[in-house]
């Protein structure tokens, strides 16, 4: 009865405030036409993944900008670079916040980073420090020998899979595989230190915890900014999981972040030791940054955010810079990547060392590489399996 009370109370809002404002209100974009009080979201629910759903609904409507109404919030979705453009670019300053969802809220550590955060004093502090002291041109020199270790480690692990195990592996590559590690090797070098967080392999491939790592990363960026029903009835949030959502995500971030965090409380206990006294990779850094001081939970937040970002970027697609968005892009606008000179570096190396050094066919038996989408995601259905050869002498292959 109480909750029955409730619905009829929210409908007479909702007919309220709608009837007020309606004659105050501009035209909002074509759309699906919603439910009193919920909206589409019955809809969404029975169209998973919503994504596609979406995209449906704009082919069937013929339009490139949708406007659904899930709860009371409207969902603005928008397929044309042009249009895009408008929102990211001539009006970010009204578009370029970030909604507050319990994905963002938990995997920023309850905003305490930057790329998740709403609009607020904290993101300008923080987009300035990242900027600055982070992910600035005089820091990425500084890092070179590390991305480029990790360059000759990706060289080696294929000519081991493809020539001195060729007898196993008989030629054959998971591209997919390669790329997710060296985008995980390079920003856990430039930021611990280490290609490992364990012993790793002795094939230069990754160990039990690497791949743990990655598996959560994966799962954590399925399911940030994804539909859950609690974001758009934020009354309904931590007190039930209607879709077990937050049970997924939370379950990723633990498992990530207890490989991550340890080695962040060791290195600020050896600087308070001083045990260690020179700054060697960006957690070095993330622990003496002055202004602002940050503290440990932040530093945590911050980093699982950048690993995050830096592993999704090269691991998933070739990436090509482009403020216009008329290709795949980092963006643009006030919230636009902060990290381009890093992404784009690391996704130019990758291709150029796996084109440099081998030549890739299709497997034996394989006439046309299947494009086919997860329906989950926009990652191919089946990972990309290559036939490769060492194209250059054997003796420039590192083997260390």
């Amino acid at each position: 009865m109480i909750v029955y009370g409730f619905f009829l109370v929210s409908l007479f809002i909702y007919w309220l405030t709608r009837n007020n404002g309606s004659k105050l209100q501009p035209p909002l974009p074509p759309g699906p036409k919603p439910l009193p009080f919920i909206g589409c979201i019955i809809n969404m629910l029975r169209n998973k993944p919503t994504f596609r759903w979406i995209h449906r609904l704009m082919d069937e409507m013929k339009t490139k900008i949708i406007c659904i109404r899930l709860g009371n919030i409207h969902v603005i979705a928008v397929s044309d670079p042009i249009i895009a453009c408008k929102f990211l670019k001539d009006k970010d300053a009204i578009f370029s916040s970030r909604p507050d969802c319990m994905s963002g809220f938990l995997t920023s550590g309850g905003y305490l980073s930057t790329v998740l955060v709403p609009m607020s004093d904290h993101w300008k502090i923080m987009r300035k420090t990242l900027a600055t002291n982070i992910l600035s041109l005089d820091k990425h020199k500084w890092l070179q020998d590390k991305r480029d270790r990790e360059a000759d480690n990706l060289l080696r692990y294929i000519y081991k899979r493809c020539h001195i195990d060729a007898a196993v592996t008989r030629g054959v590559v998971n591209v997919r595989t390669v790329v997710q590690q060296y985008s995980s090797n390079v920003i856990r070098n430039i930021m611990f230190g280490s290609r490992y967080f364990g012993k790793g392999n002795a094939d230069g491939g990754p160990g039990d915890e690497e791949i743990e790592h990655v598996d959560s990363l994966l799962t954590v960026l399925g399911h940030l900014y994804a539909f859950c029903v609690t974001d758009y009835f934020p009354w309904l949030r931590w007190i039930t999981d209607f879709d077990g959502h937050e049970k997924i995500i939370r379950n990723a971030i633990y498992t990530a972040r207890k490989h991550q965090d340890r080695l962040v409380d060791e290195r600020i206990q050896e600087w308070k030791d001083g045990v260690r006294t020179k700054e060697d990779d960006l957690l070095d850094v993330f622990i003496n940054l002055k202004n602002p001081r940050l503290t440990g939970n932040q530093i945590k937040a911050q980093i699982f955010e950048l690993i995050l970002a830096t592993f999704d970027n090269p691991a998933n697609e070739v990436v090509l810079t482009d403020h216009n968005l008329q290709m795949l892009s980092f963006s643009t606008g006030r919230r636009g990547c902060a990290g381009v000179l890093l992404g784009s570096t690391m996704t130019v190396m990758l291709l150029a060392r796996l084109l440099q050094g081998f030549t890739w066919e299709l497997p034996p038996g394989e006439s046309y590489v299947d494009l086919k989408e997860n329906i989950q995601d926009l990652m191919k259905a089946n990972p990309l399996l290559a036939l490769v050869k060492p194209r250059l002498s054997h003796h420039l292959y590192p083997t260390y």
